[in-house]
């Protein structure tokens, strides 16, 4: 080296060494900068070599994951796998690059604009054009108050308030007027809360400047190669034999710019305050002329949008409501295309694995690991600070992997029955045109009485709330059908991520398997697989499952009752709409009918073991909250009603209570109790089922009368004056007769309780850990005054909620670790699975191994100490002396 040179060399040499020394003075080790620091283009690569000047062989370590840290109940999953066959994706490597390329597209713009499933009315072709010419104006007028209120902000820098703009001038204007408009498109008629408004509008400029920050930093082309890399472990044509995308893919983002929350999560108050200041320059400066529908001399502008005060509870809320007018031009306009955010379409690739709490799911879009209340960080920092939560997220994984496809036949059905008049019977929302007509009258005439007035007002109200109500449902169901029809010849994911107590859910929101019976029905999986033997006799036993008809016949019964029913079912199949129409009596009659569908396809092909179905079969929990109290407090005879226990009839536990309070009200009528005597004949299943499924989550007596009431009353014949003494029994009677049938539950339920109660006494939140590892925290606080509380650490937690929401949450995180370990295992033995909580879903040619796998992870979780090492946790968290 040159003099010049030497000496630029010895004082990097110096100022590195006084880095480090400070470093080591502070506790802080070099791995530390590679694994908690965020980096920026070749930021990392800059750090590494002038490190390397003082410490020429110095190499980062991760912090790789060790078998010593894994729960016992996963240790062998990650150990001896040797005879394990771990499925591949049925695509090759570059049709999954294309892919991705595709989705990534989709990211970058932000939003997707989609056709409508709604037929096309001639006579809005004005309104359109009216409300084509009002948005363009609209547009404007929001482009030059934003630039006014920009320039407002930049002068006035001494305001005490949140500085704003900054951060309204990360985008272009026309991308923040571009998302105030697409708000004003979707505002329902009945309002928005102003504080979820003003979130979502935030949130979307958070998310557009996240994607625009990823397309700058040099992070698009590193992430290309993590997903080749990740397309090289799952790919039909891969060579690399891997069961654990969580660690495979880690390895390969150790270069190059930081992927794993690479940018910072702006603070809730940010993405509100900005929202609420978007939302003002919407109300303000958005405007109509008020006899635009009915043209006269005199014009004058009024606001689309006003904002208004409702109450929810004792609460006062701030509300934002579109003006009647705009709301009529919307509605008679019924345009043809929707516009949503990008992470409500489902995605066209296989989801970015999760290999951290902070990068996994979309491959742009921003993506929280756990859901969260707004505005709290513990889970997040809890997360953070788990080391070992890769079991947890390799099952979400493997939940985001499974490829659907739309059942095409059984769309245009549902579509065409939507555009006609809807069907309340199969739960497809008729239109606002068979809303009821809300009748106006003057308040001023005095021919009316003053109760006639009162009663009209009534009625008026009641007519608006139900038309409110039918424009809710018709939107959903709308948005529902035109996402399915757009993706009608695709092959689609969902990504998977959970809540806080690991209930895991697909990410986008409107469009996917945990939907209603219309939505389960048009789903398939896109990977078929043959019947085999006892595939055909698995999609009759589902069907008759959907009918709800045989809820106490053994597998046998109902699949004889099946064979039975054929005619009724090819019937079914090959005439829904003109036909017997019997599928239409089942509990849920859309996947009553795509079953029906596929069993005829199956009984008429040349050989049905050798159909290939893509059909879902469900393995659904008998009344799976119970189960998992029957076997904690190891109640035999809890646990024989609810289907732990071998027995040669599947039992029904809400008909097994309704049988034990019926003994209770025959022996009390026989003592002369009139209340027992009234209710002789009435007490059913129905009557009692709501209330034993939600005992198990914490209903109180007072909420299960209110339940009982509720069913008593649906029935015509029980005299309506003794509905209240009625319930207040037969409440009392339900929680005995689960007391007897559950002998230990109660007192489960009761130490939780008051554990809550003492922890939440003493000003913690309640928090515990699930068999697999993963960090649990109740997020109930108590309210501010005024505001909204951002920094959960420092709020006193809400002692009711915690104390009341601590049992059911807690069997809610078992409920969530039994799936995920039948998630992981099935995946090991090849299985398609996916899950709606406690409901499982498999081919049917494999429905016998997920059976087996289902039961043998849920006794391998009951096998372990699960109350003691709860209490043992409890204990040292929250009982342990101060050194």
């Amino acid at each position: 080296l040159s003099g010049t040179g030497a000496k630029k060399l010895f004082l990097v040499y110096v100022f590195v060494s006084r880095c480090l020394n400070q470093m080591q003075e502070d506790g802080l080790l070099i791995d530390d900068l590679f694994s908690r620091c965020v980096f920026r283009q070749d930021e990392r690569d800059m750090i590494l070599k002038a490190i390397r000047v003082v410490l020429p062989e110095y190499e980062p370590q991760l912090n790789s994951q060790t078998n010593e840290g894994y729960s016992s109940l996963i240790k062998d999953f990650y150990t001896q796998r040797e005879d394990h066959k771990y499925p591949k994706l049925a695509f090759t490597q570059l049709e999954l690059q294309e892919r991705f390329k595709h989705q990534l597209s989709v990211e970058q713009a932000c939003t997707v604009t989609i056709d409508s499933v709604e037929s096309a009315k001639p006579v809005t072709k004005h309104m359109r054009k009216l409300l084509a010419a009002q948005r363009t104006n609209w547009h404007k007028v929001l482009l030059q108050a934003l630039k006014e209120r920009k320039m407002i902000m930049s002068t006035n820098v001494r305001d005490y308030r949140l500085n704003l703009y900054p951060y309204l001038c990360l985008l272009e204007d026309r991308e923040y007027v571009d998302i105030m408009m697409q708000s004003v498109a979707n505002l329902p008629p009945s309002g928005e809360s102003l504080k979820i408004l003003a979130r979502d509008l935030g949130n979307r400029v958070y998310t557009k400047y996240f994607v625009r920050q990823k397309e700058q930093s040099q992070t698009l082309e590193k992430l290309g190669n993590i997903y080749n890399a990740y397309t090289e472990l799952v790919a039909k044509d891969a060579k690399v034999k891997i069961h654990t995308y969580a660690l495979g893919c880690r390895s390969n983002q150790s270069i190059g710019p930081t992927l794993q929350g690479s940018e910072t999560s702006w603070p809730y108050i940010v993405t509100l305050e900005l929202g609420t200041c978007l939302v003002d320059m919407m109300v303000k400066n958005l405007k109509i002329n008020g006899d635009i529908l009915n043209p006269a001399y005199d014009r004058k502008a009024i606001p689309i949008l006003y904002h208004m005060y409702t109450f929810r509870s004792t609460r006062q809320i701030g509300f934002i409501k579109p003006h009647p007018i705009l709301t009529q031009i919307q509605q008679e306009a019924t345009e043809t295309k929707l516009t949503f955010d990008s992470y409500v379409m489902p995605m066209v690739c296989p989801p970015v694995p999760w290999t951290s709490v902070k990068f996994g799911a979309y491959l742009l879009t921003p993506t929280k690991l756990m859901r969260t209340v707004d505005g709290a960080t513990q889970h997040e920092r809890l997360l953070e600070q788990c080391q070992n939560i890769h079991p947890v997220l390799d099952s979400l994984n493997q939940l985001g992997n499974c490829a659907w496809k739309i059942n095409k036949t059984l769309l245009d059905i549902i579509i065409s029955i939507f555009n006609d008049r809807g069907s309340e019977k199969l739960d497809i929302p008729p239109p606002l045109s068979e809303a009821p007509k809300i009748q106006h009258f003057n308040r001023q005439d005095n021919s009316i009485t003053l109760t006639e007035k009162a009663h009209l007002k009534r009625e008026v109200m009641n007519a608006r709330k139900k038309c409110n109500e039918m424009h809710s449902v018709r939107m959903d169901a709308l948005y529902k059908l035109s996402i399915a029809n757009h993706m009608r010849d695709k092959i689609f994911w969902f990504p998977h991520n959970m809540d806080f107590r690991g209930r895991t859910y697909p990410c986008p929101p409107y469009f996917n398997h945990l939907g209603n019976d219309v939505t389960r029905a048009i789903l398939v999986f896109a990977e078929g697989k043959p019947l085999g033997p006892k595939g055909l006799d698995w999609l009759k036993i589902h069907l008759v499952n959907l009918t709800g008809l045989k809820k106490r016949s053994s597998l046998v019964g109902r699949l004889e009752y099946a064979n039975s029913i054929m005619k009724e079912i090819l019937d079914s199949a090959d005439k829904p709409l003109n036909g017997k129409k019997w599928w239409m009596n089942a509990d849920e009659p859309w996947q009553t009918l795509a079953c029906c569908m596929e069993i005829a396809n199956a009984v008429r092909s040349s050989d049905a073991t050798k159909f290939i179905s893509h059909f879902p079969v469900h393995q659904d929990g008998s009344c799976n909250g119970l189960q998992h109290y029957a076997a904690l407090g190891r109640d035999v005879i809890g646990a024989k009603s609810v289907n732990l226990m071998p027995c040669d009839m599947p039992q029904d536990v809400y008909s097994g209570v309704a049988q034990q309070v019926e003994a209770l009200r025959v022996r009390d009528a026989r003592s002369g109790l009139k209340v027992a005597k009234v209710l002789e004949g009435f007490i059913s299943r129905k009557v009692v089922k709501q209330t034993v499924m939600t005992v198990v989550y914490g209903v109180t007596r007072f909420g299960g009368r209110l339940q009982i009431e509720k069913r008593l009353k649906e029935i015509d014949e029980f005299p309506k004056d003794h509905v209240w003494e009625a319930s207040h029994y037969l409440v009392r009677q339900v929680f005995n007769a689960l007391k007897e049938m559950f002998t230990g539950t109660r007192e489960i339920q009761d130490w939780l309780t008051e554990s809550a109660r003492l922890i939440s006494k003493c000003g913690h939140t309640v928090q515990w850990v699930t068999p697999l590892g993963l960090p649990i925290i109740q997020p109930y606080h108590r309210a501010r005054n005024q505001g909204v509380s951002f920094n959960q650490s420092h709020v006193r937690p809400d002692t009711v909620k915690q104390k009341n929401a601590f049992p059911p949450n807690f069997i809610h995180s078992l409920d969530s670790t039994h799936m995920m370990l039948t998630a992981l295992h099935c995946y090991s033995a090849g299985l398609t699975f996916v899950s709606v909580h406690d409901c499982f879903w498999t081919h049917a040619l494999t429905v016998d191994t997920m059976n087996k796998v289902c039961r043998e992870q849920f006794v391998a979780l009951h096998s372990q100490p699960i109350l003691q090492e709860l209490s043992d946790f409890l204990l040292q968290k929250y009982c342990s002396q101060p050194p």
